[in-house]
């Protein structure tokens, strides 16, 4: 038998063109093919995981020939019956029974009876629907594994399947046996309150690590693990973006200006000349192209073709280029090998893994910092990092009026808002250009005023322009004033 959960939806729904849709609130229904026949039945809920329970128990008794009265909810009451199949409501006593033994339970019917063995043993009357039998408990470590399971299925980046290891393997698994519990329903709101008031990192991450939380439970609740979602009562962290800075010009100058003091003339793999021409260049690279430091040092020199780079490829298939200046193009041509040289690679030996190189190449960055010393207006050092540059590749193409959503696909995101939402708002520039634009705004239609009169009237010398004559009172004369 072919049997299925579908969604009735109303008319004003958004997914009314999708009838396996599950997420809407939306009634819905059950349909069988039984006896050459589609027969239909409300499950009288809304929610998906219900009407599917109420699909097995459906089936179940299109199978045996048992009676479909038992299956209509309070709700469902008034629907007609179904197939002409009908039997008188059960009586008290057989609503406590409970679920039979599992070793009881078995599909061969007593001759002529049209019921279990087991079901006449018990006192059920002949017709009843049996009970449905409950789902097994599912601990914390199963939910857990099957989690990271589906998780490594989806070719996750390896970062992505570090962070959620480190949440539910190394953190939620040990805290959960400290605790006592072992098993996903005994998670509630309480208790994940409590998980969460053990989190000790700062505000955005513990507001990444709440999302990423949430997202576990909403995948046991698809998979029947558990019948409600008890993250969603977990309220949003309050989260301080700190404002996106970058380097104006006289600070980035300062920067290139420290490279030359950069370095240990007295040895190393490199020859210091060739270390600070190699830094000068990856700096120049991610400034003019907004490449994040990792894709910078593991860029491949046949991304670049004249004066284009191949930033990445975009959803639709077509490549995206960004143009570089000329003098950022000859140093990388002319740019020296590294310690172990490869061929592929500007900057990178292509041996271990690239977040071994970003944190070589990090920590030549805060010693260059340090060299270039960049203050704040009240005396404080800046705080800075190589991402700085690629968000003054952003700023800067803001501020020469570059639209943003061109700025978006230049950096890669997957949205406009991103971009809004870590630049446009914060950049402090911005608003001063904003401000600049209002004032000049003002001038467009302004009159000019009026130039001061050198020799004001007076008693004496009082001339009156009426039809083209002037009076001048101490003569009584007329005059041609023009």
């Amino acid at each position: 038998m072919d049997s299925f959960v579908f969604t009735r939806h109303t008319s004003d729904c958004k997914y009314k063109r999708d009838r396996l849709h599950r997420r809407c609130n939306c009634p819905k229904w059950v349909e069988a093919r039984f006896n050459h026949e589609r027969v239909r039945r409300s499950a009288a809920t809304r929610l998906w995981e219900e009407a599917d329970k109420f699909r097995e128990r459906f089936e179940e008794a299109l199978t045996k020939g048992l009676p479909l009265s038992s299956l209509r909810s309070e709700s469902a009451a008034a629907d007609p019956p179904l197939l002409g199949l009908t039997a008188p409501p059960l009586p008290p006593a057989t609503l406590q029974l409970g679920n039979p033994p599992a070793e009881t339970v078995s599909t061969s019917h007593a001759s002529g009876s049209g019921q279990p063995e087991w079901a006449a043993q018990t006192g059920y009357p002949a017709g009843t629907l049996l009970p449905a039998k409950q789902k097994a408990r599912v601990t914390v470590e199963k939910a857990v594994d099957a989690y990271m399971t589906d998780a490594r299925s989806r070719q996750l980046k390896p970062d992505t399947l570090q962070k959620l290891g480190r949440i539910f393997e190394k953190q939620l698994l040990p805290w959960a046996k400290t605790e006592g519990i072992e098993y996903l329903d005994q998670l509630d709101l309480d208790a994940l309150l409590t998980f969460r008031s053990t989190w000790t990192e700062c505000a955005l991450v513990r507001s990444k690590k709440q999302e990423r939380v949430k997202g576990f439970f909403w995948a046991c609740f698809r998979r029947n693990f558990i019948s409600q979602v008890p993250a969603l009562g977990l309220s949003k962290i309050k989260t301080n973006q700190v404002p996106t800075d970058y380097f104006p010009q006289n600070e980035y100058d300062t920067i290139l200006a420290a490279i030359s003091g950069y370095g240990d003339p007295r040895g190393g793999f490199l020859d210091v000349e060739d270390t600070r021409t190699r830094l000068r260049t990856l700096t120049l690279l991610m400034r003019w192209s907004g490449l994040r430091i990792r894709d910078a040092i593991t860029l491949e020199r046949n991304r670049l073709e004249g004066d284009s780079l191949l930033l990445y490829q975009a959803k639709t298939g077509q490549p995206v280029y960004v143009p570089l200046p000329p003098y950022v193009v000859k140093a990388l041509e002319s740019i020296p090998d590294g310690p172990v040289a490869n061929p592929r690679y500007f900057f990178w030996s292509g041996n271990g893994h690239p977040k071994s190189a970003v944190a070589n190449w990090q920590r030549s960055y805060r010693r260059l910092f340090q060299l270039a010393d960049i203050r704040k207006p009240d005396g404080k050092r800046k705080r800075c990092h190589p991402h700085m540059f690629r968000d003054t590749f952003a700023v800067e193409m803001l501020l020469a009026g570059v639209p943003i959503d061109q700025v978006s696909i230049l950096l890669g995101h997957s949205s406009v808002k991103i971009t809004e939402k870590h630049y446009a708002p914060f950049v402090k520039a911005r608003q001063v250009q904003l401000q600049n634009s209002v004032r000049e705004a003002w001038k467009v239609g302004e009159s000019p005023e009026p130039e001061p009169d050198n020799h004001p009237p007076n008693a004496t010398s009082l001339v009156s322009k009426q039809n083209g004559w002037g009076l001048i009172d101490n003569t009584k004369k007329k005059v041609r004033t023009g």
